[in-house]
C-alpha cells in the first residue's frame, strides 16, 4: 500500500497499478479497495492505469474521530487526485462511493475528470420527502440503522443473499459472499454507523443535475440496498444524456455478481 495525508492530517491508503489512462475507483459504504479485484486486474491487461482508494476508517486508512461528512470525503478525493497529479482520468464508483464523486465533481470541478461510471450509486436523494416522494420512509431507514448498531455482524449476514440475489439463481460460493462481508466488517464500526446515516439523508439532486460530462449507470433491476427506483432511474431524469443500463436479476453486488458483464460494460463505455 501507499499513503499520502489530507488537509486534517487523515493518512489514507491507496493502490496504484500500470500505466495508461488512469482509472480511479470509489468503493462502496464500508467496503475498500479490495471490492474491485475482479475489475482491476480485466483493466490492467487492458492497459488502463488503475487507483483505488481506501477512504477514511476504512481498509489500511487512518480511523480519526472526524471527518466523514460528504464534504470532507470528496475532499479526501481530490487531495489523492492531487497527490498523484492524475489528469484525464475515469472515475468509477460503487454506492455511496457514487456520492462522492458527484461531490467531488461539484466541489472541484470536471477539467481533470473525462467520465464516470457509476454502479448502483447511492443518488441522487436516498431520503422521502415532500419533495421527493419516491424515496425511502426515514422510518424505514432508523429501524435498519437500529438494527445495524444493536448487531453489526448480523446486520451484514442477513442481507448476503440479497446483495448478490442468490435468491433469483445467481450463483456466488458461500463462502465468496461471506469474504465480501468480512471486508464489511473491517471497517470502523463508528464510522459505518455514520456512514449508513450520511448516505442515506445527503442530497446530491443539485450534484447530479449539473453533470455535463459522460455518465455510465449500471444497476441491478432487483437491488435491495439502493433500490433502482430511488436512485439510478431518477438521476436519468436529471442527466438525460447518461448512458443508463439495468441488470434484471443484479444485487447490491453487482461488481462480483455479474463482474464479466460490468467490465465489458465499462469498456465499451471507456472506448465510445
Amino acid at each position: 500500500m501507499s499513503y499520502f495525508e489530507t488537509t486534517d492530517g487523515t493518512r489514507l491508503a491507496y493502490e496504484d497499478y500500470g500505466t495508461g489512462t488512469p482509472l480511479v475507483f470509489i468503493a462502496g459504504w464500508s467496503l475498500n479497495a479490495d471490492m474491485w479485484e475482479y475489475q482491476v486486474p480485466f483493466f490492467l491487461e487492458r492497459g488502463y492505469r488503475c487507483v483505488m482508494l481506501d477512504r477514511r476508517a476504512h481498509g489500511r486508512s487512518d480511523r480519526p474521530s472526524t471527518g466523514y461528512d460528504i464534504d470532507t470525503r470528496a475532499d479526501d478525493i481530490a487531495a489523492l487526485i492531487e497527490h498523484l497529479d492524475l489528469r484525464d482520468f475515469v472515475m468509477v464508483a460503487h454506492s455511496a462511493g457514487g456520492g462522492e464523486v458527484v461531490r467531488y465533481l461539484s466541489r472541484h470541478g470536471s477539467e481533470r475528470v473525462s467520465r464516470i461510471a457509476l454502479l448502483a450509486p447511492a443518488i441522487p436523494f436516498m431520503c422521502r420527502t415532500e419533495d421527493n416522494p419516491v424515496g425511502v420512509p426515514i422510518e424505514a431507514m432508523e429501524a435498519s440503522h437500529a438494527q445495524l448498531c444493536a448487531d453489526r455482524p448480523k446486520w451484514f449476514y442477513d442481507r448476503l443473499q440479497g446483495y448478490f440475489a442468490t435468491h433469483l439463481g445467481v450463483e456466488v460460493s458461500q463462502v465468496l459472499m461471506e469474504t465480501e462481508m468480512m471486508r464489511c466488517m473491517s471497517a470502523s464500526p463508528y464510522a459505518t454507523r455514520v456512514l449508513q446515516r450520511e448516505l442515506f439523508t445527503t442530497d446530491h439532486r443539485a450534484d447530479v443535475a449539473a453533470l455535463t460530462l459522460p455518465v455510465l449507470l449500471l444497476h441491478g433491476t432487483p437491488d435491495q440496498s439502493i433500490p433502482i427506483d430511488v436512485s439510478s432511474r431518477q438521476v436519468v431524469k436529471l442527466v438525460p444524456h447518461a448512458e443508463f443500463k439495468e441488470y434484471p436479476n443484479a444485487g447490491h453486488g453487482l461488481y462480483i455478481s455479474h463482474a464479466a458483464q460490468v467490465n465489458a460494460d465499462i469498456l465499451e463505455f471507456l472506448k465510445n
